[in-house]
């Protein structure tokens, strides 16, 4: 049985109380929230880790993606960002790698990730179809997605990123609007160009049915992907993106009546004053499900910083509701991430998502604060940078500074407010 039909029929299962011990809070509550929907699970039987919980009331977890490309594909790199992910704090990673052997890169990430492993089942059925020309995507062959999916489900992924909402009618709304940028997911992408060259529906929206059946056999977690999501801020929150969410307002409720866990995508460029209404839609038009949002990015200006401005989109939605936040990396825009960039994308995500932590009052949060708080006054390194988010960085930028051998640093000298008011006491 699926975790979800678990705990609708009054049971707890060994993930739920590893996750009500992870989060402080009582298993039969969680064990509640899960029947309902508001949280998940995502953890493939077929998969050994330890799991976590992505929803209501729990803290805020960050996806780390990674994966080869065409012009940059190296397996034990892509290890190596698995390793710097788990490292610096991820709670998951997604694998999207769309060159070389695929599914020996994919077996390789699952054997080594001690992280719920999630994927995009359309990136690898695509590459097969995907010849010479773009217009191949027209000819690629919906068998091959849902052998594709079911091959993924059995060898242990935990969560997939399906396009289901992107249908003629929520494509007619987006067609009948403007936007600059037009559609800038992958999946979503391939998913029209083929509705377009067939003349026919979605097979992924049209079949859903079939891809229940493999994620109850395998119990992974359906993440319905917001193809049409805008990636450019002047396109945020417009009528093809809404029409889409309705869709997958639909497709959570078919998901739960047969016990297939669910959480939903959501949009990755928009105003920092769009955020908090768009999460609140999201959240009523789902039913409360687990919302897993790209950034968001609040600028479209800053390539090689992109980190930095979704960490501040992550931070606003995750205190709006958001559940799940995406990483976003420097590289964004411009280049496949580097190992570096990994590291970058994960601690300004890790931060996003801690500031959001302690707004939600989230046990550990604010002791954490208050504590780092405490070493700053009696001056104790040593503690601060173990409670640091990156103690490395954090200790190498001090003793780079020439003071590691003073109790004061190199921005004040001896003349530190915090050693002169400590005179008072």
């Amino acid at each position: 049985m699926t975790q979800l039909q678990e705990a609708i029929s009054g049971r707890i299962t060994k993930e739920m109380e590893i996750v009500a011990q992870q989060e402080c809070v009582s298993v039969e509550w969680l064990r509640t929230e899960i029947a309902k929907g508001t949280i998940v699970i995502p953890r493939n039987y077929n998969h050994n880790f330890i799991p976590r919980g992505i929803g209501k009331r729990l803290s805020v977890k960050i996806n780390a993606n990674i994966g080869t490309s065409a012009l940059q594909c190296n397996l034990n790199n892509e290890l190596k960002k698995l390793e710097i992910a788990v490292q610096y704090g991820a709670d998951a990673v997604m694998d999207l790698s769309t060159a070389g052997n695929l599914h020996e890169i994919l077996k390789q990430i699952i054997n080594h990730s001690p992280l719920m492993v999630g994927t995009v089942p359309i990136y690898s059925a695509a590459v097969k179809a995907l010849k010479d020309d773009l217009n191949d995507i027209g000819k690629l062959d919906f068998e091959d997605v849902f052998k594709e999916i079911e091959y993924q489900a059995s060898i242990g992924v935990d969560f997939m990123t399906i396009h289901c909402g992107i249908t003629k009618r929520s494509l007619s709304f987006l067609e009948n609007d403007q936007r600059i940028l037009g559609i800038v997911s992958r999946g979503g992408s391939i998913i029209r160009a083929w509705m377009n060259y067939n003349n026919a529906e979605n097979p992924l929206y049209q079949e859903f049915d079939r891809i229940l059946d493999i994620c109850e056999k395998y119990d992974v977690t359906i993440s319905l992907g917001d193809g049409l999501r805008p990636g450019a801020n002047a396109d945020a929150t417009d009528r093809g993106q809404i029409a889409e969410l309705l869709v997958l307002g639909e497709l959570v409720e078919k998901a739960r009546k047969r016990g297939i866990q669910v959480m939903v995508e959501g949009p990755g460029h928009m105003l920092l004053n769009e955020i908090e209404a768009n999460v609140k839609i999201m959240k009523s038009v789902c039913k409360e499900a687990p919302f897993y949002v790209l950034g968001p990015l609040v600028t479209d200006i800053a390539p090689g910083y992109d980190h930095i401005v979704g960490a501040i989109g992550g931070a606003i939605a995750a205190v709006a509701g958001a559940d799940f936040l995406c990483y976003v990396t420097p590289a964004e825009h411009l280049s496949l991430p580097t190992i570096e960039d990994v590291k970058e994308g994960v601690i300004a995500s890790k931060i996003a998502a801690h500031a959001a932590n302690l707004v939600k009052n989230i046990p550990g949060a604010r002791e954490r604060d208050k504590n780092m708080s405490i070493a700053r006054k009696k001056l104790d390194w040593e503690t601060m940078f173990k409670l640091s988010i990156d103690p490395e960085k954090a200790r190498n930028k001090r003793n780079a500074s020439l003071t590691e051998n003073v109790d004061y640093c190199s921005m004040c000298g001896n003349l530190c407010a915090v050693k002169i008011d400590n005179l008072n006491e």
